[in-house]
C-alpha cells in the first residue's frame, strides 16, 4: 500500500515552496530518503527552473513517490537564480530537513554559491544543470557530480562545427557570469577562425541594439552567443528583425535554441544551429519514454533542462536502490553515484575521473517535421565520447 502526501508552504520571506513526497513501504529505511531541489522559479533563469520543476515531478510520480524503492522526501524552494537566496535555502536544507541528496540550480554561479556547504556536510550534489569549470579541474569534489554537461563543452563542440564549415571570423557574447565565461571559453579552444569580438553583457539583458550595431560594422560569418531564457529569446527576434540573420549564421547552445525559446520565438528561429549532448529525437528507448511521458503530462516537448533534471533523479534512485536504502553510508552512496547503473534517455552514461560525463555532442538545426511544428533535428555527432577540457587537473580516480 502507497501514500502520497504533498504539503506546500508559503514562506513570506521570498518566493518559497516546499513539496514533500512521502511514500508509506519497505520497513527497511526507518526515515524517508531526503533530496533538498533549489529551483529557479522566478528571477532570469526561470524558464529553466520551471523545465527542472516539471521534470523532477515526472520522475516522482513515474517512481511512485520513492528512490530505489524506497520512501523519499523531496524539499522544493524557489531560489530565483540568486546566490545568497540560495545560501539559506541550503542551509535550512542541511541544518532543518537533513537532506540526503540536492539537486535543482539553473546558474553555474548558485552552484558555485552552495557548493562548499553541501560538500563540508556531505551532502551529494547531483546537478541537473550547471557545470563550472572550477569543479571539473583541480577543485574537483567526491560530493559533486555533473549529471548535465561540463560548462565548456557544448560551446566546443560549437567551434568545432564552425571550423568545419569554413567560417573565418565570429562575434561571439555570452551574459558576464562564470557560465557565460566558461562556454565563451569552450567556443574559442575549438573554433580555428579569428574572434571579431568577445562581449559580455549584462545578466539579465533585453536590449541588444548595441551589440547588433557592433556584428553589423564587423560584418562576421559567425555569431555565437550562450544566452539563456529571456536573454536569448530577445537577441534573436532583434538579430533576425534587424536583417542580420539573411547574411550571418546564428550558431548557439540549447540553452537558446530548444524547445522553450522555440515556442517563445516561433518562426525567427528556423535555421538556426545549436550543439547539445541531448535532444528529443534520440533514438534510444529511454529517451523515447521520457519524451513521450513529457509529451502526455505537459503537451509539449521537453527541453535540455528537463532531460537532464530527470536524468539527475534516476541517478539519485539507481544510487539508492544499490546502497539498499542505507543513505547514510557516504562512501557507499559516492560508489553508487559513480557507477552510474542507471538507464540515461542518452543512452549509455558514465562518469569520468573528476565526476563529469563522458558524453556525445550532436549538432541540431531547427525547422519544421512532419506535422509542421516548429522543432529541432539531429544532424550530426561532432564530439563524440567527449571528456571536458579540465579532466586532467582533477586528482581523483
Amino acid at each position: 500500500m502507497t501514500a502520497l502526501r504533498i504539503s506546500l508552504v508559503a514562506r513570506a520571506a521570498g518566493v518559497f515552496a516546499a513539496m514533500t513526497v512521502a511514500a508509506a513501504g519497505s520497513a527497511l529505511a526507518a526515515d524517508p530518503v531526503k533530496v533538498g531541489l533549489a529551483l529557479d522559479i522566478s528571477g532570469p533563469f526561470a524558464s529553466g527552473g520551471a523545465e527542472t520543476r516539471d521534470a523532477i515531478n515526472l520522475a516522482i510520480k513515474l517512481l511512485d513517490g520513492k528512490l530505489g524503492g524506497y520512501p523519499a522526501e523531496f524539499i522544493q524552494a524557489d531560489t530565483a537564480g540568486s546566490p545568497d537566496q540560495a545560501k539559506q535555502v541550503v542551509d535550512r536544507f542541511i541544518q532543518q530537513n537533513k537532506i540526503d541528496f540536492f539537486t535543482g540550480p539553473t546558474p553555474s554561479n548558485v552552484a558555485l554559491a552552495v557548493g562548499p556547504g553541501l560538500f563540508a556536510a556531505k551532502v551529494p550534489f547531483i546537478t541537473s544543470n550547471p557545470g563550472p569549470s572550477q569543479w571539473a579541474g583541480a577543485q574537483c569534489n567526491p560530493y559533486f557530480f555533473g549529471q548535465s554537461y561540463q560548462n565548456d563543452t557544448w560551446d566546443e563542440a560549437a567551434g568545432a562545427y564552425a571550423s568545419d564549415k569554413g567560417f573565418k571570423n565570429a562575434f561571439i557574447i555570452a551574459p558576464n557570469y562564470p557560465a557565460g565565461r566558461d562556454h565563451l571559453t569552450g567556443f574559442k579552444r575549438r573554433f580555428k577562425g579569428a574572434i571579431g569580438a568577445e562581449v559580455y553583457s549584462k545578466v539579465g539583458q533585453l536590449d541588444y541594439a548595441a551589440e547588433l550595431a557592433q556584428i553589423r560594422a564587423l560584418k562576421p560569418d559567425a555569431v555565437y552567443f550562450f544566452l539563456p531564457g529571456g536573454m536569448g529569446i530577445n537577441f534573436i527576434k532583434q538579430f533576425v528583425g534587424s536583417g542580420l540573420s539573411k547574411d550571418i549564421t546564428l550558431v548557439t547552445s540549447p540553452a537558446s535554441a530548444d524547445e522553450d525559446t522555440i515556442s517563445a520565438v516561433g518562426e525567427p528561429m528556423l535555421g538556426l544551429f545549436s550543439t547539445s549532448q541531448w535532444s528529443h529525437d534520440l533514438p534510444n528507448a529511454a529517451n523515447a519514454k521520457f519524451v513521450s511521458e513529457f509529451r502526455k503530462a505537459y503537451n509539449r516537448y521537453p527541453t535540455f533542462y528537463a532531460a537532464q533534471a530527470y536524468d539527475a533523479i534516476l541517478a539519485m534512485d539507481a544510487a539508492v536502490r544499490d546502497v539498499k536504502g542505507n543513505v547514510k553510508d557516504k562512501p557507499a552512496v559516492l560508489k553508487a553515484l559513480k557507477a552510474a547503473k542507471f538507464e540515461s534517455i542518452r543512452g549509455p552514461f558514465k562518469y569520468d575521473n573528476n565526476n563529469f560525463p563522458i558524453q556525445d555532442y550532436y549538432l541540431r538545426v531547427i525547422g519544421k517535421n512532419a506535422e509542421g511544428k516548429i522543432t529541432n533535428k539531429t544532424l550530426s555527432t561532432p564530439l563524440k565520447a567527449y571528456r571536458d577540457a579540465y579532466h586532467d587537473q582533477c586528482k581523483m580516480s
